[in-house]
């Protein structure tokens, strides 16, 4: 930040992907405007969106406007990710659909604990924390949340159905952030499933996403009875 743009932007190339993305995001955002505008769509597409997870992603892009929006999308090389970033954009962003992301484990009921192991290594692999593992059925539905000690206690013949932890607290798509506060704070919860109008499961909300989420409110909120 305290460099001139020209300086920052030579230094910012210079860091592999992950950190340049980390970096970005932490920025204060009249500097991450300044720097966003003097890189080209590719690069910002392929160096950051790319390493992002995918609510930071959605974060970046909601500051970006339509048009910029669908070329980024169009340089993103995992279509996977680039159709979960324009789902998430259409929920409110003051809503759990929009502060979201889409990174978490999941294993389906029916399945036996070498599966369930095998289907998690694959899964975690791919992903920086873990903090709960989610129970579907075969319609993607939330049934309960997966306990890791059961990982070790049960009978490797026993299904994961029979060892989960049914009827977890969740937060609909739709509901508002102040909500989820409440609930992640009245459960001590670290991260919350989301699901859709009919149960399906669709995303998770850390305590991170949401502390992050409270503190930009309170800082608007201080702004304006400030007269900022």
């Amino acid at each position: 930040q305290e460099l001139n743009l020209g300086e920052a932007i030579y230094l910012y190339l210079l860091m592999d992907g992950d950190k340049a993305a980390d970096v970005l995001m932490e920025l204060d955002e009249e500097d991450r405007h300044k720097l966003l505008k003097e890189l080209p769509n590719e690069l910002i597409a392929k160096r950051f969106v790319d390493n992002m997870e995918t609510d930071d992603a959605v974060d970046l892009m909601r500051e970006l406007d339509e048009d910029t929006q669908e070329e980024i999308l169009s340089h993103i090389e995992d279509v996977e990710q680039a159709g979960d970033i324009v789902d998430l954009l259409k929920y409110d962003e003051d809503t759990a659909g929009g502060l979201m992301g889409t990174e978490m484990v999941t294993v389906n009921e029916n399945w036996s604990m070498p599966e369930c192991l095998k289907e998690m290594r694959l899964q975690a692999e791919k992903l920086d924390e873990i903090y709960y593992v989610y129970v579907i059925d075969d319609e993607d539905r939330l049934q309960g949340v997966f306990p890791l000690k059961k990982m070790i206690t049960s009978p490797s013949v026993s299904k994961v159905k029979h060892v989960m932890r049914k009827d977890p607290i969740s937060v609909h798509v739709d509901t508002p952030i102040d909500e989820v506060v409440q609930i992640i704070e009245k459960y001590d919860l670290v991260a919350a499933p989301v699901v859709d109008s009919i149960g399906r499961l669709v995303g998770q909300i850390t305590v991170d996403d949401v502390m992050d989420e409270v503190r930009e409110q309170s800082e608007r909120d201080y702004q304006l009875a400030s007269g900022l």
